[in-house]
């Protein structure tokens, strides 16, 4: 397995892109300029979705590491397509993409290698085996790190380096420098800006080191979009719900999480849909063929039982009808104990 690796990196060392798209045609957008790409693809490229919709600003912002190597950090509430816009843009330049998510179980041997026990002629040897950032470097990929205020502090600063343009990764454990590939891009998503979770929403997120943040060139803001837009993104992805429900029906659910996204603002629930939570409601209304039902099962059900009676006051409000009373109404019931 270890000389497949190998091979791979080493057929990938001398791979740079060979081609150029323009931004404007591919990806629909206001700004025209040539992009950097890859003229075929390889395994690590992500599938490429047809319908996919690009929200202009932070398109430009992920072009821009593609094209000029900057580190991009898109910063946003959930649901809102953050990894996944980056995906989709590598799909249409080819480029390799690698997702890692950040928890608070990641180590620094996960990150840049550790010493393994392999066999080799049938002996058992000890060799060091790289991490995720040491393979990504040499092949040449674009690597992403998913919930990047989630890491634990400790194990940030082995990112800290590499996020300098020409930062080569020193591997003590080897006394060797890796310096990195030309096409070697770095991006992460994150829901808070650095700050921890100021909101309440956002459990387990830590404070960056601000040095650190200062290390990202670009930090583009992906938040929840206009009514028209995201029901554009929902329509290209939720076909099936249109062979059972109308159109009408699916603006009155967008309208009903915009009010879930004003109503947590004020201060009034403390839960929100997200564009990723209508997609699921409409998909599980699909398989269900109710859309009632499948709005309990996919976020009532989430809410605290205190604040369903105003999400049953939103419903209401969109779909000019009332919930069950018995799904938004919280009563308390004491057991009997018998002597």
């Amino acid at each position: 397995m270890t000389q497949l690796i190998n091979k791979k990196l080493e057929e990938n060392s001398s791979k740079e892109p060979n081609a150029i798209l323009s931004s404007k045609k591919v990806f629909k957008i206001n700004w025209d300029v040539e992009i950097p790409s890859f003229s075929k693809k390889d395994s690590y490229v992500p599938q490429k979705d047809e319908n996919y919709i690009f929200e202009e600003d932070t398109t430009k912002a992920i072009i821009a590491g593609f094209k000029y190597n900057r580190r991009v950090m898109i910063q946003g509430y959930h649901g809102t397509g953050k990894s996944t816009h980056i995906e989709q843009v590598a799909s249409r330049l080819n480029w390799p993409c690698i997702r890692v998510n950040l928890d608070s179980h990641i180590s620094r041997i996960d990150l840049i290698g550790k010493d393994s026990i392999v066999l080799e002629n049938g002996l058992q040897v000890t060799k060091f085996k790289e991490g995720i950032i040491p393979w990504a470097l040499q092949y040449g990929a674009a690597l992403v790190f998913d919930e990047y205020d989630a890491g634990r502090p400790d194990v940030m600063f082995v990112i800290q380096r590499v996020l300098e343009l020409e930062g080569k990764l020193t591997l003590l454990e080897q006394n060797r420098v890796i310096v990195p590939h030309p096409s070697f891009r770095l991006f992460c998503t994150t829901n808070t800006i650095g700050l921890g979770d100021t909101s309440g929403m956002y459990h387990g997120t830590q404070q960056i080191n601000q040095g650190q943040m200062d290390r990202w060139n670009i930090v583009a803001t992906l938040n929840y979009l206009p009514e028209k837009i995201e029901l554009d993104i929902i329509l290209a992805k939720s076909e099936n719900f249109l062979k059972k429900f109308n159109k009408n029906e699916l603006i009155l659910m967008i309208k009903l999480a915009n009010l879930t996204r004003e109503g947590f603002k004020n201060g009034d629930i403390s839960t929100v849909m997200s564009p990723r939570t209508v997609i699921t409601w409409a998909e599980n209304s699909f398989i269900l063929d109710d859309l009632d039902y499948a709005f309990r099962l996919t976020f009532l059900n989430k809410c605290d039982d205190a604040e369903k009676s105003i999400i049953g006051e939103y419903y209401q409000r969109c779909f000019a009808k009332d919930l069950p009373e018995s799904w938004t109404h919280f009563s308390a019931t004491t057991s009997l104990i018998e002597k």
